[in-house]
């Protein structure tokens, strides 16, 4: 006779997920990236410094291809940088006293003056604090060369964004574990926050562009009816 032992139902185990990444911050990927980079090598930049730094180092410490992430940071801080550079060549010393604080403007054009490559390597390898836009702008209206601006310019953004990204693989999921919970807690308001500062800074940015282009339109209509009155 077989006796039938009666064994306690076992429950399945629960599968914790833990989630280490709000979806939205990994979803933005290589192109939030290259967006965010733009910005942040901007005249205008984003108010929180390092912002392409530590999206980089986040995205590169879960499921992106760190090498095209690393691409993306440097294409798209290429552009912004670009685009700084060619508005100090185009507004001249007016813009930098437009953009650059008067107790810094001195020091700063005496720097690039004399040190035209360190001056664009240096502000952009090195992390915040270190300004970026004042330099960018000062280059380009002091007469460094676009070749001369881009080669050094570029090659500063790879070794950096380059070592953020290794940092990333070697060490950022270690980190980022043990902040998922609070990362996960404060997603919403975290997103919240970064399309505010997105929204505002193009409009910002735009808002700026319109009222240089005004203030250059009304400095050249002064000059015109100075030389007119002088004929």
């Amino acid at each position: 006779m077989s006796l039938l032992v009666a064994q306690p139902a076992q429950s399945p185990v629960p599968q914790v997920h833990h989630p280490v990444l709000p979806h939205w911050l990994t979803h933005l990927g290589p192109l939030g990236l290259f967006s965010v980079a733009v910005f942040d090598s901007s005249a205008i930049p984003l108010p929180i410094p390092g912002s392409t730094d530590l999206l980089l180092l986040w995205l590169s410490a879960h499921s992106g291809n760190p090498w095209l992430l690393v691409f993306s940071a440097i294409t798209g801080s290429l552009l912004g940088g670009y685009t700084t550079w060619h508005i100090g060549r185009r507004g001249g010393e007016v813009t930098l006293r437009r953009y650059v604080p008067a107790r810094l403007l001195v020091r700063l054009i005496a720097w690039v003056e004399h040190h035209p490559v360190l001056a664009v390597f240096l502000p952009a390898v090195l992390p915040p604090p270190i300004p970026l836009s004042p330099f960018v702008l000062a280059s380009g209206a002091l007469g460094v060369s676009r070749s001369r601006f881009l080669l050094v310019f570029g090659a500063a953004r790879t070794l950096r964004y380059s070592f953020v990204a290794w940092l990333g693989v070697k060490y950022g999921r270690h980190m980022v574990h043990m902040w998922s919970g609070t990362l996960q807690t404060w997603s919403v308001p975290l997103f919240c926050l970064f399309v505010a500062l997105m929204v505002g800074g193009i409009c910002f940015g735009v808002w700026k562009a319109r009222s240089t282009r005004n203030a250059d339109s009304a400095e050249n209509r002064d000059m015109q009816t100075s030389a007119s009155r002088v004929a």
